[in-house]
């Protein structure tokens, strides 16, 4: 039934693709990349030289109800998210709000250090980089976990390591630094990022799901192969609204999800990502200064991965467009798979973004998205 779904919506890709060859034989070969992989939705966009160069959605948002997917429907999309809030904490710092290397127990009020060594102090500049030795071992949806007062095991969320001295990936760090947006600003997290980074840049976005239009959200798929089914996760666009009544500003910031809650359209984030490609400015708006955007997208630490580094919400990658070393972020969560890099040099870039899909890997990357990554590159980016 799923197989006879899909070849179905992927003929009606086919025959109503752009009149222009070009644009066909794109929307062809996006959708052969989608029914490879099962997808259930695809939303792509193209920069070159500054640009938005192709733009398209695929498939459904909406699989139970076959609702096709449209430009200006929004996806969370994971922990891509991250970057908005490294942007927020940089922009703090330009304004001597913050420093990058203030001591995070100072901030927050609590205690945070790393049972092993207690004496080391944790610094905004290790969480940016996910080197505090910080860990989601203790879990990450509430800062309860990380403070010694309200967790008999907030020692498991530190890793035996020095910090500074190596590279954890850490949800809680970003947390963590959600709320230290609120407590040097005075605004509430998902406030500041629309005040601040969204509203200036134009673009239909928000942490808050209360900030948009339900009728616009994409649904998202865990594809279970045992079944060949798609089991749609619910909790995706939960509202915070209970828990506002009793918000601690500084504290209480995970709600929003910092570490991954953004919900965005792929065009719309094409635009944050244009921002970051010139250096912290789009169309004469300046979200970050030069010199600190250049810093944001830095090579701090090596990551995980071979020839991979982390700047500060930024992973620098050898493995998405063959041939090319790109810059941006990632992101999985709840069957949803993006991406939004780009390469400095041929100032081309991509957002990708699915809904579900076989989430199958054969390097760093989900292979659809690597597959629509050199797909958009081969087609706009040479």
């Amino acid at each position: 039934m799923m197989k006879t779904l899909i070849s179905t919506l992927i003929a009606l890709v086919i025959l109503s693709g752009c009149s222009e060859k070009g644009g066909k034989s794109v929307e062809t070969e996006l959708a052969g990349i989608m029914e490879n992989h099962k997808a259930v939705g695809l939303a792509v966009a193209a920069v070159k030289d500054g640009k938005i160069v192709y733009s398209k959605t695929l498939g459904y948002k909406d699989w139970e109800n076959k609702t096709p997917m449209a430009e200006d429907d929004v996806l969370r999309i994971a922990s891509i998210s991250k970057t908005f809030v490294a942007t927020a904490i940089l922009q703090l710092v330009e304004q001597g709000k913050l420093s990058l290397d203030a001591d995070v127990s100072d901030l927050m009020g609590f205690k945070v250090r790393n049972p092993h060594f207690p004496d080391e102090k944790i610094t905004i500049r290790m969480l940016l980089s996910h080197t505090s030795s910080m860990s989601d071992s203790n879990g990450y949806f509430t800062l309860d976990n990380l403070n010694p007062a309200t967790s008999s095991t907030w020692e498991k969320a530190w890793n035996s390591y020095k910090p500074g001295s190596g590279y954890q990936y850490c949800n809680l760090g970003y947390n963590t630094l959600g709320a230290i947006i609120e407590i040097a600003s005075g605004e509430r997290f998902d406030v500041y990022i629309k005040n601040h980074i969204l509203n200036p840049l134009g673009v239909y976005a928000s942490y808050n799901v209360m900030d948009l239009d339900p009728s616009k959200f994409i649904k998202i798929y865990k594809y279970q192969a045992s079944s060949d089914a798609y089991v749609c996760s619910t909790t995706a666009y939960d509202s915070p609204e209970e828990k506002l009544g009793s918000y601690i500003m500084g504290y209480s910031t995970p709600c929003f999800s910092p570490t991954g809650g953004m919900k965005i359209s792929a065009k719309d984030l094409a635009k944050v990502m244009m921002m970051h490609m010139n250096n912290g400015e789009l169309d004469g708006v300046k979200i970050l200064q030069k010199e600190t955007s250049e810093m944001m997208q830095s090579e701090i630490t090596p990551t995980n991965y071979p020839g991979e580094s982390y700047g500060m919400a930024m992973i620098s990658s050898n493995d998405l467009i063959t041939g090319h070393r790109v810059t941006g972020h990632d992101g999985i969560a709840l069957g949803a798979y993006t991406i939004m890099y780009w390469d400095k040099a041929e100032k081309f870039g991509v957002v990708a973004m699915t809904n579900g899909c076989d989430g199958k890997f054969s390097g760093t990357f989900a292979d659809i998205l690597c597959e629509t990554a050199d797909c958009l590159y081969n087609h706009f980016g040479k």
